[in-house]
């Protein structure tokens, strides 16, 4: 079929074959792919739609800056507005907010409960009352410093000036129960309707009033009511904090109690030495769920703890007055929301990790129907298998989110038009890489394509999952330690979370701010983590890339039997093979048995000795004393499936294997395909060793397996190619060779060769996988009952094919058929529970094992005594080998009669009664095969 000068295919020509089939079969699977691509397209469609109709809502009158008619004049600004308008005004000049302390309402001020008994706190009843004061916590190394500071927390003076009134409001500690804003332009404590809390060491009776408070243009009338303020002291900090912790949101349906105003540490606060730390409540949330920071509210606190130590060294004259906060000017803006800054981390996550179970489950349908060992033992080296399947998965990658930024930017998403170009393109290169890498680290872990799917998606929805809902607070906490931060960046999936949470950041910015995103300046800022992610991705894939090409070798891509760990390092000569044959005596566990070999097994043990000590090349196939065996497992012992099996398969031999089923065939070929490693023994294949050569022995093998091994939208014709190339066969050679391989069995007419092989029949998978085992001239090929499921004229036809296929190479055939035996096999090995029992020509066999006729007699019932005497008269060795409904069958030796006498005595009998049907066969194949099965069977079970 090929000349075999062509020699063994190199690198390129390899991966140039696998190239092909690979855009082949993914051109057959376009539907796929576009489904593939075209999925993070809608997702940005989506996107852009939501974003759309955000905006659209947004645009609306209740969230544009509001506008009045003054004298017949329309007049927008701040002071028209609603707290939801007035984001979007025009603020040149801020006005000027009374900074505030964050005063509990009367029902969720602090008092005593089943849970917190401190003695010094009010009794609930109080909240009935409406007369419960509020309580700020005190600690410090020096009491006596710490309690003359808090109590010069609250100012005792009573007077209000409405006619200045900022000073007033300055000079008295005010407070509101409203919730804070995230900005200052409209506090939202004059406008809830919500009363102003003063705050005095002890309130008057009755000291209750209405002040006109005029700011930014506006005048409201607030009711302000005295609230009595309590500095407690605590002796350490972790009695404050443990207090504040029992206090937080416990019990009532707003789930908020037990409210604390604020807590101060003064430390190691002296009269040289001002320092102090700050408790504050940050869990109030506005309406988007957003925490507030406090900046409305935290300065009051502050400016009360630093005007107490200005007071505590210059006297109660000494003031520190907060007369207002004040937000930055700012030009009137569009109240917008960028949907995909905002979602991105978690959202687009989702949609990068989706690759992953894409390569994950295609490594492992591979290895689920065994292509990649069928194309291994047909020569594809691992080399040219990792450099094209690695550069595919690379191409559909970064066509998969070229497509993604491309789209998104052309439909304005931010994070993708606001961020450096560059940086994106290097942060999804760097992460495909390693995610690409990951996945053929843990594919061989997996056995079935279902499951990797399953845990493949699993791991998709979960990272993004946990990203958002765990690792980002652990990002945005600046009090989590970073190493840490760093160390779940670890994970794969974490990085690319940081990385799109930092893009989504600078985008986010940067569309509100009306500023650039992400520069490659602005790696260098500590805060930002793009830096590190890049540089533990990078790493990573550096390191995973090779650990898991390691795994890959150590692993067999088979049946995932381990090789040795240690195969970089193990040493490259062949170790001196013992030539001396091992005694018949054997030992194995405690008992000792004799093996009873035949002579024609002794024989061939024997030449097989010979051959190794003298080194012949002479044969394709060599094997001594192999062995399998298979582990117990389940409170099973181990199983011995191959017993010291020693043969010779010489060039342009076709040698039959017979044997029933569970003999230990499939095992015997298994180990000389490398798809499982022998126990001990010795196995060559053209001279060079199954347990340390495979890879050079699978470019002159060829394998017929017994489960056509074939993808299903690729033709034959294209599975030949395919395999041709791999046998390095090019141009008009391989063509030829394609063609010939088609014609001989019978695939070429009527255009059955180019039919996709996933619509052939039974019986046409099987003619093709005979084809693919001989194209390229392979030295040496294996044929598991190649014959299964052929009608006989292409039973007869494919019989020919291998007929001609044994010139100048050795061929292994397992059959169940006798015919086919006897029609293919120079030499036939009879198998049985894993040990060789005969071997020899068809004749010899029927010769050596079958020296009888059988005569068989068919009478009625009363007349079987009658045809017995008959059979004993012809020969007194005559044995009856069956009987049923008066059909008897017996064996006489062939040198005792001769068929003349058996004629006689036959029409001797139909003269006393009658003869239904009689017959006089020679032994056949079938018979022998019986006898030695059952010889051996009733041996083992007398051992």
């Amino acid at each position: 079929m090929a000349d075999p000068s062509y020699g063994r295919a190199s690198f390129s020509t390899q991966a140039n074959a696998l190239l092909r089939k690979n855009l082949i079969f993914q051109k057959r699977n376009k539907r796929a792919n576009a489904c593939l691509i075209i999925f993070p397209i809608l997702l940005c469609i989506l996107l852009s739609v939501l974003q759309r109709v955000i905006n659209n809502e947004l645009d609306k009158a209740k969230y544009k800056c509001g506008c009045a008619q003054v004298n017949g004049t329309t007049v927008c600004g701040v002071q028209y507005s609603t707290l939801d308008q007035a984001l979007s005004c025009s603020i040149p000049d801020p006005p000027k907010w009374p900074a505030l302390l964050q005063v509990p309402a009367p029902e969720y001020r602090a008092t005593q409960t089943d849970f917190i008994t401190s003695p010094d706190l009010p009794s609930e009843s109080c909240r009935r009352t409406g007369t419960c004061p509020v309580t700020m916590l005190v600690t410090g190394n020096n009491q006596t410093l710490g309690q003359s500071l808090a109590n010069n927390l609250y100012p005792t003076s009573s007077s209000f000036d409405t006619s200045d009134l900022l000073r007033t409001l300055a000079e008295n500690v005010f407070g509101s129960a409203s919730k804070p804003d995230t900005q200052n332009f409209l506090d939202p404590a004059y406008f809830s309707g919500l009363p102003l809390y003063v705050v005095r060491p002890a309130c008057p009776p009755g000291l209750t009033l209405s002040l006109p408070i005029d700011v930014a243009s506006l005048t409201t009338q607030q009711d302000v009511t005295c609230v009595q303020g309590l500095h407690l002291w605590r002796n350490s900090s972790s009695d404050i904090n443990d207090e504040l912790f029992k206090g937080y949101r416990k019990g009532n349906p707003e789930k908020k109690i037990e409210e604390i105003v604020a807590a101060y540490d003064f430390l190691n606060s002296s009269t040289n030495n001002y320092n102090v730390n700050v408790w504050y409540n940050a869990t109030y949330k506005n309406d988007t769920g957003f925490s507030i920071p406090g900046v409305i509210r935290v300065p009051r606190s502050v400016n009360l703890v630093s005007n107490a130590f200005l007071q505590f060294l210059l006297g109660p004259s000494a003031k520190m007055l907060l007369e207002f906060v004040k937000e930055m000017p700012k030009p009137g803006t569009r109240l917008s929301i960028d949907i995909s800054s905002l979602l991105s981390a978690q959202f687009f996550t989702y949609v990068i990790i989706a690759l992953f179970p894409v390569v994950l489950t295609a490594l492992v349908y591979e290895k689920q129907q065994r292509l990649r060992i069928m194309m291994k033992m047909h020569g594809l080296g691992d080399g040219p298998y990792w450099t094209i399947s690695y550069a595919y998965f690379l191409a559909v990658s970064v066509i998969y989110m070229i497509c993604f930024v491309i789209f998104g930017s052309l439909i304005g998403l931010k994070i993708f038009t606001t961020n450096d170009y560059s940086i994106q393109f290097v942060f999804y290169f760097i992460y495909i890489n390693l995610q690409i890498a990951v996945a053929f680290l843990v594919a061989p872990v997996f056995s079935n394509v279902l499951s990797a799917r399953a845990v493949g998606y699993l791991l998709t929805f979960g990272t993004g999952l946990l990203g958002g809902f765990l690792f980002q607070f652990f990002v945005e906490d600046t009090s989590f330690p970073r190493a840490w931060v760093i160390v779940m960046e670890l994970y794969p999936g974490f990085s690319l979370f940081r990385g799109l949470y930092e893009l989504g950041q600078y985008s986010f910015l940067g569309a509100t701010m009306g500023t650039d995103g992400m520069r490659w300046k602005d790696l260098s800022d500590s805060r930002n983590g793009m830096k590190e992610v890049l540089i533990i991705m990078f790493v990573e894939w550096l390191i995973l890339l090779p650990v898991a090409f390691y795994i890959d070798q150590a692993a067999s891509s088979g049946r995932g039997v381990m090789k040795n760990p240690l195969l970089f390092f193990r040493n490259l000569r062949k170790k001196p093979m013992s030539a001396s044959r091992k005694p018949s005596l054997r030992k194995q566990g405690s008992k000792v048995f004799v093996e009873m070999e035949k002579a024609d097994v002794v024989q061939e043990r024997e030449r097989v000795e010979q051959m190794i000590a003298e080194s012949s090349s002479g044969n394709a196939i060599l094997c001594h004393d192999l062995r399998k065996i298979y582990p117990g497992r389940d409170g099973n012992p181990p199983k011995l499936a191959v017993k010291g099996l020693s043969l010779a398969v010489p060039r342009g031999e076709c040698f039959g294997m017979l044997g029933p089923n569970g003999a230990g065939k499939t095992s015997f070929i298994s180990m000389m395909i490398g798809l499982t490693k022998p126990t001990s023994g010795i196995g060559l294949v053209e001279g060079l060793d199954i347990c340390t050569q495979m890879n050079e022995i699978y470019t002159s093998m060829g394998v017929c397996p017994q489960h056509d091994l074939l993808w299903e939208t690729l033709t034959g014709r294209e599975h030949l190619l395919f395999y041709g190339r791999l046998k390095n066969l090019k141009g008009p050679a391989l063509q030829q060779a394609v063609e010939d391989s088609l014609k001989s069995v019978n695939l070429y007419h009527g255009g059955v060769g180019d039919k996709f092989a996933g619509k052939y029949s039974g019986g046409m998978k099987r003619r093709l996988s005979v084809a693919i085992s001989l194209i390229g001239d392979p030295k040496v090929v294996y044929m598991d009952e190649p014959s299964t499921g052929l009608d006989p004229a292409s039973r007869n036809n494919l019989w020919n094919v291998v007929k001609q296929a044994k010139q100048g190479r050795a061929i292994i055939l397992t059959t169940h058929s006798m015919e086919e035996a006897e029609v293919l096999c120079d030499r036939i090995g009879i198998f049985v529970d894993g040990g060789l029992q005969c071997i020899g020509n068809p004749k010899q066999l029927k010769g050596r094992y079958g020296g009888t006729f059988v005569f068989t007699m068919t009478t009625s019932g009363e007349h079987d005594a009658e045809v017995e005497r008959m059979a004993e008269s012809l020969s007194r060795n005559s044995q009856k080998i069956y009987h049923i409904s008066g059909t008897q069958k017996f064996e006489i030796p062939k040198h005792e009669i001769r068929i003349s006498d058996v004629f006689k005595a036959v029409e001797d009998a139909k003269t006393r009664f009658t003869v239904q049907a009689w017959g006089l066969a020679d032994t056949t194949l079938e018979d022998v095969f019986i006898k030695v099965s059952r010889e051996a069977q009733s041996s083992d079970v007398l051992s």
